[in-house]
Formats: C-alpha cells, structure tokens, sequence
C-alpha cells in the first residue's frame, strides 16, 4: 500500500535537464528529497533516484561509508542502481513503516522496483537490530537494464577498500571496518558495473562480515516481513490525532529512527554540514545528543503514548545527571556518553551542494547553555508520575535532579550562549532562564507528588522568584513583546514556550502582544524566523521551522485556531515527497536547508496536530 503518492521525475521541463544529469553522474545530489530508513543502530538515506547518498558506520555519528551527499563528485561514495534509458521515477513509504519503496522507469515503461530497510524486529529476548542494509529489486515489466554501482569508502571518503569476491558475496575492506555484501546478483556484472537485463528478483544484503545461516532470498525476505511485522506494530499502538494521521506516524517513525538504542541518545539529525542557508558557512555537526532536543523528541512521542524511547532515553540521561554531580552540564554529548566533540573541517570534502565547509564535531560542547538544566528535568519529569512505567523514578532520582535544579536556579540569570548558540555573543537570554524556572516548577510539583511538602515549598518558591524576574526584566514596553534577553530589545522566537511551559497563560495579554509582535518583525508569510539581530554569521535568511510550529501552538492557544491550521497545512507542503522535513526552510523559494531530518521540525508536525486536529468524537 502506498502511504503519501510520491513526486514523479521529471516535473517539469526544466527538472528534465537536472535528472538528466543526475543519471550521467552518479555521484551527484541535488537536494534534500530523500527517504530515510533505520533501525536504531544505523540510519541510511536515499534519494529518488534510489541512490544512498548517506550511510555512517558503526553508529549515527560515524564514519560515512556513503557520503555523496557532502561529495557529489564522482569522487563520492554510494550505493545505486543505474537504470538505462532512464525516465522517471517514484517513491513512497509502506505504510505505518520504515521501509521504503522506490520504482525505476525507463523511455520504454520498463522498469524495477527496489525495496530498502534496515532489518528491526523482536527475536530472543532483544531487538535484532544489526548494522545490515537489505535492498530488493523486483522487474516490474519488460526486459530493464540495470547497472549496479556499490561504491563505499571509508575514513571520510579517503579510504578506498580492497574488494575480495566470493561465489555470492563481496567483502569491501577498510583498515577499521569490513563491510560483507552478500547477494544473488551476478558479481561479475557487480563488481564491473556491466548493465544487464534483471529478468528475476534480486537481493543484496550488506553488513558486517559474516556468513548468512540461510539462502540469500529467504534471508531477505524473513528480514523484510519481520521488519514490516514490526513497523505495523509499533505504529499502530501510537495515540495519533483524528486528522493528518499519515504525517503525524511518518513523523513519529523518523524520531525512533533518531534514537541510538544502545545507549538511549537521541540526534538531533542524521546529517552533518548541510547548511542552514546557501553559502552562509552555517554548516554544523548534528549526529549528537542534545539535552534540549532529545527533550521535545520524547515529550512529542510521549503525547502519543509511545514511552519506549523515553524509558531508553532515560537511561542515557542518568548516567549525565550521576556523572554531573550537581556541577556543570554540558549542552550536548556523544551518543556513547562522550564529552569531548572537537570540530575539525574536512577540506578534502567539497560539501553539499559543494557548499563547503564540513565539519565533524560540534564546539557547542564548550559552551555554557543554561536552560540544559531545566531540559534534563523537564525530560524526566513524567516518569515520576506515570504509572504505565516499568521503571518509576522515587526518591533517589528526586535527589539527583535537585542537584540540577540547584545549579539552574543559581545560574538563571547569568549570561550564556542561549538555545541557539551563538558563538561571540552572551547575554542572560530569556529562554534559559525560562527553563531554570520550568526545572524549580517540575521540582516542585515531583516533590508534592513524592509527598515531600517541604520540598515542594522551596522548589515553588524559587520558581516564583525566577518567574518574577522574567516577566518584569524581559519585557520591552517599547517592542510590545518579551525579548530575548533580561533588559533587551530584540526579538527572539524562543520566548514563545513561555506559555508551552506554562510561565503564562494563554490568555496573558503581554504574552497576545509578544505573538503579535513577533509575527510582524520575524515572519516571512507562514515561515518564522529563530531572532531578527545579526548573529556571528550575519542575519539569518532562513526560516526555522520549529519556530514555525511554536507560532502555530501559540496561535492556537490564545484563540487564533484557522489561523494556525492554515500555516500547519503550509507546513505540511514543505515536507519532502516521503513527509520529511530538514531544519530549515527558505521562505522565498520554498527549499529545505540545514541538517536532515530534524528532530525538532518532526517534532513541530507532531505537537502542532496534537493541537489542531478535530477530537475523534467528532468523527465516531
């Protein structure tokens, strides 16, 4: 079943040439109209062409054995089928899954269809979750030409592997990693990248390097059913929203995908360097875990009574609480607890869109961002009062988390880098200190439920000397609006989770007037803006679209409700052909910029329907 009729190329005359192009040089990417497929271990992404441009190994923030999309040179590595006199194509998602189906089309109506996932299932007591691609190609008519073109490198691309072939299997091998391709395809035509007519079904498994226990096709299909099985699964015990129910598990599918199980970090994206706006050098690392983040990741899967991936989640973010021991807390950490992300530029990559540079690491692990205090109290706030849980929070993790609240109440209103991280600048932003008082309220409120009233009363009183604070220090009489500093001027979207948090009302008439003013000075139509004052890099040119969503929950709340639907709906139009979005959007021509897919803009489809939609009573 197809789940949201996908894009077919060309659309018009002047895409013909680009996918032209496309076709002759293999390597090359042009956008972000990519699906996604993983398992929680590892992530792949691939364009419409059915082409991985993305692939790291042995976790999200490792080395891109695939890496045309920051390469698309013929010097980049990927993984496609090549279709001869190529016409067109189409892709779409099963369904409820994560398994993507992508179909090739030539001038003569032959074509293939390729099926790809990354095999997820219960087996044995533990996910099967392995570090394997499975991709399957159907012919679907006539006599279709195809040529293969498996291309991994390693250490960034600087690696070529030395290749050994077997009867049904080829072995890449690279000084930190063997890579094992087993299949039924003829390896001669393989390994030579000969086109030859695909008269029957073909499977390719690549993976670590091992032998399979079972037949090539009866691998691939067990691990395609099972999988399916799983994704069917998962998806249909998600609480979804009356309307937009097919963005909404598309978007909630994507934030499991951004979970590293094995820990229980959670990405922000998948991708590294794809940049915030064409040639504005905004190009960072995001294959890491971010304390705020991962915080709107599990609080939206949470709306949809998925607690698994906060659970995981939770277990990662113990170990940061234990090891901080009341004392600083970084704003991010490697998805294995690491602390140090040194950024280095890879000069040898020519970038996205050869928009370079690349980097790999984040120095935003140096900065000091206050408001991480209250995103790690706010991110395990629930588990103290809900009782589904198999592992409830008590006593002893109160202990902690007052630890974390003791250093964001002491730091509150001092200067920091704020949410956005903002490299040469620091002021006491409003947003931290909005999530200082959102860790002194949740303390308070864990205390009256853990019946530790004395607890309570110091916690709610220092939320409501925080609160104090806010609301007299960040408003601009002149603006109308909240700014984003103690004692400043300019605007900030941010300070729209002042009512999300619940500092203020919907109803607060300051709080109308902020929306107000903001929609004036940040929005371009639909789109908002992250601030209006130029940051280390100049003024931003794109939208972010999690402001975007805050605008529409704050529109929502104070009554605005058509209003926000309309832009929802906008939103909803800038996803990609499979329902995905980037960090950004560029409110003239319409294009997503910045890393892929993000978090926080999956998160955005998720609240923001949660919202709006119509109550199932309506319907029933």
């Amino acid at each position: 079943m197809k789940e949201e009729a996908m894009t077919t190329l060309p659309t018009a005359t002047s895409d013909a040439a680009a996918v032209a192009a496309d076709a002759a040089s293999p390597s090359s990417t042009s956008s972000l109209d990519l699906g996604v497929i993983g398992n929680c271990s590892f992530n792949a992404l691939i364009d419409k062409l059915g082409r991985i441009v993305w692939c790291c190994l042995p976790r999200f923030d490792g080395d891109p054995v695939f890496n045309a999309l920051l390469d698309p040179t013929d010097n980049g590595s990927l993984w496609s089928f090549q279709l001869e006199n190529f016409s067109h194509s189409e892709q779409w998602y099963e369904a409820n899954t994560a398994v993507l189906h992508t179909c090739l089309y030539d001038t003569l109506g032959q074509g293939v269809e390729i099926t790809d996932f990354a095999p997820r299932f219960p087996s044995r007591g533990r996910f099967f979750r392995p570090l394997t691609i499975v991709r399957r190609i159907q012919p679907l008519s006539g006599a279709p030409r195809l040529r293969i073109m498996l291309r991994p490198r390693f250490d960034w691309g600087r690696e070529m592997p030395v290749i050994s072939r077997g009867s049904n299997h080829v072995r890449y091998i690279g000084a930190a990693q063997t890579l094992r391709l087993n299949t039924d395809a003829p390896i001669s035509y393989l390994l030579a990248e000969t086109s030859f007519v695909v008269s029957r079904p073909l499977n390719f498994i690549l993976g670590p390097d091992e032998i399979l226990s079972q037949g090539i096709g009866d691998t691939a299909r067990h691990l395609e059913q099972e999988t399916l099985a799983y994704w069917r699964g998962w998806s249909r015990a998600l609480a979804t929203p009356l309307e937009w129910q097919a963005a909404v598990i598309r978007a909630a599918i994507t934030l499991k995908l951004s979970l590293y199980e094995d820990t229980g970090a959670i990405i922000a994206a998948m991708t590294t360097s794809v940049p915030e706006a064409p040639g504005s050098a905004r190009n960072w690392d995001y294959r890491y875990c971010w304390l705020r983040d991962a915080f709107f990741v599990v609080r939206a899967l949470n709306s949809l009574s998925e607690l698994g991936t906060m659970e995981d989640y939770l277990r990662w973010l113990g170990n940061v609480v234990v090891r901080s021991a009341g004392g600083h807390v970084q704003p991010l950490y490697g998805i294995g607890l690491e602390q140090a992300l040194p950024e280095l530029v890879l000069d040898h990559l020519p970038g996205y869109r050869h928009h370079a540079p690349v980097r790999v690491g984040n120095q935003a692990y140096e900065h000091f961002q206050h408001d991480v205090y209250g995103n790690i109290i706010l991110g395990a706030a629930q588990s103290f009062h809900d009782e589904r849980l198999l592992h409830r929070s008590g006593v002893e993790q109160f202990t902690h988390l007052e630890a974390v609240g003791e250093r964001a109440f002491a730091l509150y209103d001092q200067p920091d880098a704020g949410m956005w991280e903002l490299r040469t600048r620091s002021r006491i932003h409003t947003s931290s200190a909005l999530m200082s008082w959102a860790a002194c309220d949740r303390l308070g409120k864990i205390a009256s439920k853990l019946e530790l009233n004395e607890r309570a009363a110091y916690w709610h009183e220092r939320a409501a000397t925080i609160g104090a604070r806010i609301l007299k220090e960040s408003w601009n009489e002149e603006r109308q609006a909240y700014a984003e500093s103690f004692g400043g001027r300019d605007l900030d979207a941010s300070v729209l989770l002042m009512v999300e948090v619940g500092l203020v009302a919907p109803t607060d008439e300051r709080f109308i007037a902020t929306v107000d003013t903001l929609e004036k000075y940040l929005c371009d139509g639909p789109y908002m803006r992250r601030y209006e004052a130029p940051d280390d890099f100049g003024r931003p040119e794109t939208a972010f679209n999690i402001c975007t969503f805050w605008r529409i929950d704050a529109l929502a709340r104070i009554g605005r409700k058509q209003q926000a639907r309309e832009i929802f709906e906008a939103m909803l139009a800038a996803r990609n052909h499979v329902g995905l979005l980037s960090e950004d959007t560029h409110p003239v021509t319409g294009e997503m910029w910045g890393n892929f897919p993000q978090t926080y803009s999956m998160v955005g489809i998720i609240n923001c329907a949660m919202r709006l939609s119509a109550a199932w009573e309506s319907a029933i």
